[in-house]
Parts: structure tokens; C-alpha cells; sequence
């Protein structure tokens, strides 16, 4: 009972995040060949979660300043649209060129987005590419894609970390505990990877 309290606290939650999200800055330097936005999940109405929706308009705000293609990356499961589709479809709706939009739907998992990715950069011969996805997933995504050979430059985008405490800071909230469960699920995944 303890330990649920306290993984339902903000300051826990923070604490926990806090060193995943601090390994990488957004950066001002955006020279690559192109972005990567990785999928966080997709309802079957084709709407998003949070974490997807934030990750998506990141990648289609470095788009409008940079004009780089886009690598949409995540599979669907068997009967529900893909990730990658409906960012896809999406990006269309804010007014990106479909020449611009390159789907990969294969991958289920940050490593079959790594693979799967880079056989699209070998492919259009990207070699730099700039990587968005949730700050907290950014540390184990930017190893992965430097393991599947890419050249990566992190672009973080939907922080968690909130570092302003009230007395209801202190009371358990189901949102903080899905937080923290997401950043102890990291660590175990930098621990396997």
C-alpha cells in the first residue's frame, strides 16, 4: 500500500522521470535528412493518446520549420488501423504533401522501429535523422537506433516532469501512477536492451 501511494504522488512520478528525461534537450540545430516520429498508440476510432498526440505535432512542428521528410513508425495490431496510418492521415489533415510522408507500419515494439526505419534510410539515403518520440522513451530509442546503424539526433518532446509542488502535490492520483509505471517500465526495458 505504501509503495502504490508513493508511485501515485507527483513528486515520486518526478522523481522517477527525472532522469530519463534529462539525458536529452530539445536543440535548436536541426541539420538531418530526415524526421522520425514514432507511434505511441492509436485508438480504433484513429484518434490518440496523449503521449501520440504530443509526440506527432512535435514531428509535424519541426516539419514546418525544416521541410524534412517524414517517417511516421508504428504497426497496428491485426483488425485496428496502424500508427503509422493515422498519423499519416493526420499530418495530411495539418497540410503536410503526401511526398513527404513516408509510413512505416510494420514494427510493433522501438526495435522493429529501429530496424524497420533504417531500412528506409538505406533505401532513400538518409544517413542522419532527426528522432521524436515521448522524453521518458528518448534514452532507450536514441541506443536503439544508433545499434540499427542510424545516425540520430534526439528531439524530445512530451515531458512529464511537472517541479511544482502544492499539498495536493501529495494526494495519490491515478495519472501519477500511470506515469511512474511508464517510467519503471523504461528502466526495465534500458535493463533488457
Amino acid at each position: 500500500a505504501i509503495f502504490v501511494y508513493l508511485i501515485s504522488i507527483e513528486p515520486v512520478k518526478d522523481l522517477l522521470l527525472y532522469p530519463l528525461e534529462k539525458s536529452y534537450r530539445v536543440t535548436e540545430i536541426l541539420n538531418a535528412d530526415a524526421i522520425v516520429i514514432l507511434g505511441g498508440g492509436v485508438y480504433s476510432w484513429g484518434s490518440f493518446p496523449e503521449d501520440a498526440s504530443n509526440r506527432l505535432f512535435t514531428g509535424y512542428i519541426l516539419h514546418r520549420k525544416t521541410k524534412l521528410p517524414l517517417i511516421v513508425s508504428g504497426g497496428g495490431v491485426e483488425g485496428k488501423i496502424s500508427d503509422s496510418v493515422a498519423m499519416a492521415v493526420m499530418l495530411k489533415e495539418f497540410g503536410v504533401e503526401d511526398k513527404k510522408i513516408i509510413e512505416e507500419n510494420k514494427s510493433r515494439d522501438t526495435a522493429q522501429n529501429a530496424l524497420y526505419v533504417s531500412e528506409i534510410c538505406k533505401e532513400k539515403s538518409f544517413k542522419k535523422v532527426i528522432l521524436v518520440t515521448s522524453a521518458y522513451h528518448m534514452k532507450r530509442a536514441v541506443k536503439i537506433f544508433k545499434q540499427a546503424g542510424l545516425e540520430v539526433l534526439p528531439y524530445p518532446a512530451d515531458f512529464k516532469q511537472s517541479n511544482h509542488y502544492n499539498i495536493y502535490s501529495f494526494l495519490p492520483k491515478f495519472g501519477n501512477f500511470a506515469l511512474s509505471s511508464k517510467a519503471i517500465r523504461e528502466y526495465v526495458a534500458l535493463m533488457v536492451y
